[in-house]
């Protein structure tokens, strides 16, 4: 059985989910790719791992970088786009890392060329957003891209952590508050 909570975050509402121990989704409300592991069947439910994954919710919206993870499932995805998400979580709060930079690690510890854009096909389908901070991966020209919730989340997602934006670029169909 699968089970989903809400959360009133101040970008918007978020939507939790879990198979009834970790946290298997976490996605802005609407966002593209929302709900893509989450069986059509589930039950909305307060569980130990919704409180767990609250507290963190708002350590981070609070402007602070949580220093608790809560439990995670990664079940069921390729391993590639699990060594991606790995890499995504070691980035620091407040920081961003490239498309190509992810790539030539993968690259570096398998021994075969990956793509920017295949990185950024397993980034965008993230189904625990802001904990598996894929906001904090940019184009390698400074370009803020790729983000299911948003630009304009994206950007102040990363504004909100203190990261450096003013080399960060916005696509000029997009906007930023």
């Amino acid at each position: 059985m699968y089970y989903t909570f809400n959360y009133l975050s101040p970008l918007g509402d978020i939507t939790l989910a879990s198979d009834g121990q970790d946290l298997t989704g976490l996605w802005f409300d609407g966002q593209k790719y929302f709900g893509g592991n989450l069986p059509a069947e589930h039950t909305k439910k307060q569980l130990r791992i919704f409180e767990q994954t609250i507290k963190w919710l708002d350590v981070y919206f609070f402007g602070k970088a949580p220093d608790f993870t809560p439990p995670l499932s990664m079940k069921g995805i390729s391993l590639f786009r699990k060594r991606i998400w790995e890499i995504i979580l070691e980035i620091p709060f407040g920081q961003v890392a490239t498309y190509g930079q992810i790539a030539k690690q993968i690259a570096a510890e398998t021994g075969k060329q990956v793509s920017a854009q295949a990185v950024g096909g397993a980034v965008g389908h993230n189904s625990i957003s802001l904990i598996i901070p894929c906001h904090r991966v940019v184009g390698s020209d400074g370009n803020i891209t790729g983000y299911a919730g948003g630009i304009d989340k994206k950007f102040a997602l990363l504004k909100m952590e203190g990261a450096d934006i003013s080399k960060l670029i916005i696509p000029k169909n997009e906007t930023a508050h």
